[in-house]
């Protein structure tokens, strides 16, 4: 509620006689709100994100456990209501009312379809959320350098795994410019990737990515719009929930600009099961997270953080925490005891009452509060009790959440998933064009494989037909020589005898006997010669 342009949230005292204040311009220093389960926490946040929206503040929350969508109903009386009213004593100023709520799930089941970029999320963050190691963490950061100077866009987990992928593959190409990226560290990343895809980052990265600007707006009657993003299933996607909720402090922290103490925050942003945020962030992580809460409030946000104990926020972030509702813990055991009188001690005293006694004392709807004053001083500890909210307490008709979705410009504007131009089409272009001049090298060795094959059995042949030649023209030569030789023989006994029987007719038959010889010899000499020839 709304008193004084103050936000009234509660009553204090033995008669409720004192009032509950936090002041819009202090609400920028952070909070929390605590408690164990079951203590309130849910209405308190109702309560802190109604009045913010009736001061035309935007809010963007967590819906847990899913009861969070009765905002955008009225709420009504019921016996307990009546006798709360009357009990705060607010019978005739407490009127119900319906706030302007937009609906987001990542998942896409339950609201506006909410994504962002892999590089907008950035190599950092991305490192934290898959849990890296430091040489994991440096090669993804040269990934993301690699792809920014190749102007390749990152923009889902697929363009993420492609360029991965490439680089491992070509590593030698890069290793002169950006180092060794050893395939197994590259293959423990992608591994990473898949497992984070599991839990929904599929579709959780891609376009049209969230612009924040888009929660910064106003619904009817000048009430701030209240953005409720559906965690009931996300929530046990820790990994994926602390991943969006990094990434949308971080966003909020570098495009905002600086504006100083205002009247009123520009938005103010509740995270619910915080501890998630904490639990495996490294110290570089929880440095930056410190120094970003330090640093969110001169840009005109309020941070609130909702959990079960102080303990699970890091002392570091807990001291930027101004405004602090607390509301019931139970110790069963030391180490809760311990964390009891910690909490107990981070209040102002009240020597009213014992704080440490009283934590372990609140019924449902109690909180020990101390909120800012005037001065940014924090208040004593009072004994608080939480108003009512003015909407609808617990989960809207699910017709009228579906109407809410479907008639909002967001849905328009993000409900239709688009995917670009980026790394993984243009890397697998790339493949393909490598691929086809892979075969078309593997081709013309081929072609020149055959080629000097072909070559090699027509010289092959070649000799063989040479050598087939040769040995028919010398088996014609041995033949011809024998015919010579024969032909010879013949010629030689004729030559011979006619020579012979001429002598011998002149001679008798010692010249028929010399002139055989002479003749034979004559024939001899004259075929040897044609022979040698």
């Amino acid at each position: 509620m709304i008193k004084d342009n103050k936000i009234y949230f509660g009553k204090a005292g033995k008669d409720l006689e004192k009032e509950l204040y936090l002041l819009p311009n202090m609400a920028n220093r952070h909070g929390f709100i605590c408690g164990a389960t079951g203590t309130g926490k849910t209405i308190t946040l109702k309560v802190l994100a109604e009045s913010f929206s009736d001061l035309g503040v935007p809010v963007f929350l967590a819906d847990v456990k899913g009861d969070l969508s009765g905002m955008i109903e009225m709420g009504s009386d019921s016996e307990d209501m009546i006798e709360r009213k009357k009990r705060f004593k607010i019978e005739d100023t407490f009127k119900y009312d319906t706030y302007p709520t937009n609906f987001f799930d990542i998942y896409q089941n339950g609201g506006i379809p909410l994504r962002t970029t892999v590089s907008e999320m950035g190599p950092q963050l991305l490192s934290t959320v898959l849990d890296l190691n430091e040489t994991q963490s440096d090669v993804l950061s040269v990934i993301f350098k690699i792809a920014d100077d190749e102007k390749l866009i990152l923009s889902d987990t697929k363009d993420l795994k492609a360029m991965l992928n490439y680089v491992s593959d070509h590593h030698d190409d890069f290793k002169g410019e950006y180092g060794n990226m050893a395939p197994q560290s590259i293959a423990a990343i992608i591994r990473a990737i898949v497992a984070l895809e599991g839990e929904g980052a599929d579709v959780f990265f891609g376009e049209p990515a969230i612009n924040v600007a888009d929660l910064f707006t106003t619904g009817d009657r000048g009430k701030g719009m209240i953005n409720i993003l559906d965690s009931s299933s996300l929530i046990n996607k820790p990994k994926l929930y602390s991943a969006f909720m990094l990434y949308l402090l971080s966003e909020l922290f570098e495009i905002l600009p600086e504006v100083g103490d205002l009247d009123k925050p520009r938005l103010v942003f509740f995270f619910d099961e915080a501890h998630l945020l904490f639990d495996n962030a490294d110290d570089s992580l929880l440095e930056k997270i410190e120094q970003m809460i330090k640093l969110i409030r001169s840009k005109g946000v309020g941070v609130f953080f909702i959990t079960q104990s102080p303990k699970d926020i890091p002392d570091g972030v807990m001291s930027q925490l101004a405004n602090k509702i607390q509301h019931a813990l139970r110790a069963y055991t030391p180490a809760d005891r311990k964390a009891l009188k910690i909490a107990a001690e981070s209040f102002r005293e009240n020597p009213e009452f014992d704080t440490a006694e009283l934590l372990e004392a609140l019924g449902t709807g109690e909180a020990i509060v101390s909120v800012l004053d005037e001065e940014g001083v924090p208040s004593i500890a009072e004994h608080g009790f939480i108003l009512p909210p003015q909407s609808k307490m617990g989960k809207a008709d699910s017709a009228k959440v579906e109407q809410a979705i479907k008639m909002s410009n967001l849905y328009l504007k993000y409900n239709t998933p688009v995917d670009p131009d980026s790394a993984y089409e243009f890397l697998e272009r790339q493949n393909m064009k490598e691929a086809e001049e892979k075969a078309e090298e593997e081709a013309q060795k081929e072609q020149e494989k055959e080629a000097a094959k072909l070559a090699k059995e027509q010289e092959k042949e070649a000799q063989r037909l040479a050598k087939e030649a040769a040995k028919a023209e010398e088996k014609q030569r041995k033949e011809l020589e024998k015919s010579i030789k024969s032909v010879g023989n013949t010629a030689v006994g004729t030559i011979g005898r006619e020579i012979g029987n001429a002598l011998g007719g002149t001679f008798g038959k010692f010249g028929k006997k010399l002139g055989g010889n002479v003749g034979a010899s004559l024939a001899r000499n004259i075929f040897g010669t044609l022979f040698k020839k």
